[in-house]
């Protein structure tokens, strides 16, 4: 059989929709290359990555000290089975706890992956060290909230594209508004033995919480002998402006889900960290993965450690995202501008277009950002973009804005 390899962005979009599933809807665009803030499509055509894979890829593309490592590690021991220790397993360990002031690292590959192990694990603690009766556990989590796609995650979803068709689901979740910390505390009751939230909400459009909300959410759940779980899979690691997200608020979490940033953009790896005696519950063979914690992917999170250690990156998210909020601000057709650090969400007034049309016409002019729920468009570009880079987004989305609003 002689196979005719695509050339075009047709052919290849073509070919995609032939062979793929349609569980995503992307925006017309086949990226072939990257580096930096700026990637390359399959026709030569440049864009400006103001999206850098939701945070996956705050250090840009192909980052040279992360690709560095990776390379060397490929050369020397990718996958063992956890039935061994490897040599990057512990270091990677040490370093994400030293990172991130956790006393104990639960390896995982996907952030979902780490929503649901700390959903195990605040479980089984509460069962083995609070004392809830047996089946009985709950959590509290928050309307509006994305924490992943499996069957357990969005049970406790209230996004029907999240949870049509897909029930039953798993019971044991109390959900209450964000940013309502009264409601939260209403709802904790003896058998509650968790708090899941995240301290931006990310997919429901950067919603930022009222000041003193975490706050009053960590006093009420210390107060009450309840774990809080704060999911920084996409605020976490720098993007916000700080190495963990909830430090903006002075709140420490008993447990941190990590993930995105964490493998650089070039393995998947995530976490669960916190505290010792909470992780402590695990006992053997009654959580794992078989990828969770590779030699390659501890490599990759170790130099991502190395990186932020600096505090190189958490400063440039403060700095950067003061400047584009001080732009994003100032365009005529937005009717709110909502962030923290390097991170945006903007909605677009009605009256000019929806999201996905702004976004689709950004493509055209090179910028790549994507819409969520209706008329926002999220912006959360490598935190290795420049000032100037952040005027071609700026200046780009002003141009649209016009052309759009004059039809």
């Amino acid at each position: 059989m002689t196979t005719v390899a695509p050339t075009t962005t047709d052919e290849r979009i073509a070919l995609a929709a032939a062979h793929g599933v349609g569980n995503y809807a992307p925006l017309p665009v086949v990226l072939a290359q990257g580096s930096g803030a700026r990637v390359t499509d399959v026709e030569g055509r440049h864009y400006l990555d103001a999206l850098a894979g939701y945070s996956a890829l705050n250090f840009g593309h192909r980052h040279p000290v992360l690709v560095e490592a990776a390379h060397r590690q490929l050369d020397a021991l990718t996958l063992t089975a956890r039935a061994f220790h490897n040599d990057r397993l512990p270091e990677f360990q040490r370093d994400l706890a030293e990172l991130t002031g956790t006393e104990a690292v639960l390896p995982m590959n996907t952030g979902a992956e780490a929503v649901e192990s700390a959903i195990k694990v605040a479980r089984a603690w509460g069962y083995r060290v609070r004392g809830v009766r047996p089946g009985a556990a709950r959590i509290v989590v928050a309307g509006g909230n994305f924490h992943g796609r499996t069957t357990t995650v969005v049970s406790f979803s209230d996004d029907p594209s999240a949870r049509a068709d897909f029930g039953p689901f798993t019971p044991g979740f109390d959900r209450v508004p964000y940013g309502d910390a009264a409601a939260l505390e209403a709802a904790l009751t003896d058998d509650t033995v968790a708090v899941l939230i995240e301290p931006v909400q990310g997919e429901a459009g950067v919603i930022v919480p009222p000041p003193g909300y975490l706050a009053e959410v960590r006093r009420v759940t210390a107060e009450r002998g309840v774990l809080l779980v704060l999911d920084e899979i996409q605020s976490g690691l720098a993007r916000a402006g700080a190495t963990l997200c909830g430090d903006l608020s002075g709140v420490r979490a008993d447990l941190y889900t990590l993930g995105k940033a964490l493998g650089g953009g070039i393995v998947p790896v995530s976490a669960v960290a916190g505290r010792r005696d909470v992780l402590g519950v695990l006992r053997p063979g009654e959580h794992g993965s078989t990828f969770g914690g590779n030699p390659l992917a501890a490599a990759v999170g170790s130099a991502v450690c190395g990186l932020l250690a600096t505090g190189e990156y958490q400063a440039a998210a403060r700095d950067l995202g003061g400047y584009l909020g001080e732009r994003l601000r100032a365009l005529p057709g937005l009717t709110a501008v909502r962030g923290v650090g390097l991170w945006f969400g903007v909605d677009v007034d009605e009256g000019i277009g929806s999201g996905r049309e702004v976004c689709v016409e950004l493509a055209r002019r090179g910028v790549l950002a994507k819409e969520t729920h209706g008329v926002t468009v999220r912006l959360s570009p490598p935190l290795v973009i420049t000032r100037d880079e952040l005027d071609v987004l700026v200046d780009t989305f002003a141009q649209v804005l016009g052309d759009l609003s004059r039809g």
